[in-house]
């Protein structure tokens, strides 16, 4: 098959180098077309209608190539690839002014390290009342559960009816209870982020204040 394509081609050149020499005569040109793999498949005055879209080649009368276009598939390919390629750069760029934007405000916000340490214990306090706080509520909370859970599991033990009253303070009481549990661990993982935010911080401030000194030497 790949021998019939190579002949095929040969002979479409064969045949553009003979019409370069009629064209020579006539001074006219030769155009030759390719199919969707890029093989050359004909040459003539003219594409023909089918072969519209596709890449051409264009020679003069001494069978120079004068002229060359891409087919529509080559043009929507290179197309997308422009417009990919400036998505992803505009992304960097945008990435790059939002670093400077960070990288001002830190410098302008702390003195030094030290300040950086301290805003991130006070950040570290705040949250730890919170959970302090939490924490208390779920106590109090728990206790109310524990009653409630018991007496919900005396009746089913008595196999007696449950009231609905009871019910509805057991579904409530657990809802209250699962919500103060979740409220203490997004603290805790807070505090975590947080603590891991201000790493990021102080480090990227010790490298700014580094380029500063060796900008100034």
């Amino acid at each position: 098959m790949r021998n019939f394509t190579r002949i095929l081609a040969a002979t479409a050149l064969a045949g553009a180098l003979a019409l370069a020499g009629t064209a020579q005569a006539q001074g006219g040109r030769i155009v030759c077309w390719k199919d969707k793999a890029g093989k050359v498949v004909g040459c003539g005055d003219k594409v023909p209608p089918e072969y519209q879209s596709s890449a051409t080649r264009e020679l003069d009368s001494r069978g120079v190539t004068r002229k060359q276009t891409e087919s529509v598939e080559e043009t929507n390919r290179r197309r997308e690839q422009d417009q990919a390629a400036a998505k992803v750069k505009a992304e960097e760029d945008r990435k790059a002014l939002d670093q400077r934007r960070q990288d001002t405000a830190l410098l302008e916000t702390y003195a030094n390290e030290k300040e950086i340490d301290a805003k991130r214990d006070r950040d570290l306090q705040v949250l730890d009342l919170q959970i302090e706080q939490l924490t208390g509520a779920l106590k109090n909370t728990m206790q109310r559960y524990n009653d409630t859970k018991g007496r919900f599991d005396m009746a089913e033990k008595n196999k007696k009816p449950i009231a609905q009253t009871l019910k509805d303070e057991f579904s409530r009481v657990s809802a209250e209870k699962q919500r103060f549990e979740q409220s203490i661990t997004n603290k805790n993982k807070e505090k975590e982020e947080l603590r891991v935010r201000y790493s990021d911080y102080r480090k990227r401030y010790t490298e700014l204040r580094s380029q500063q000194a060796t900008a100034k030497k």
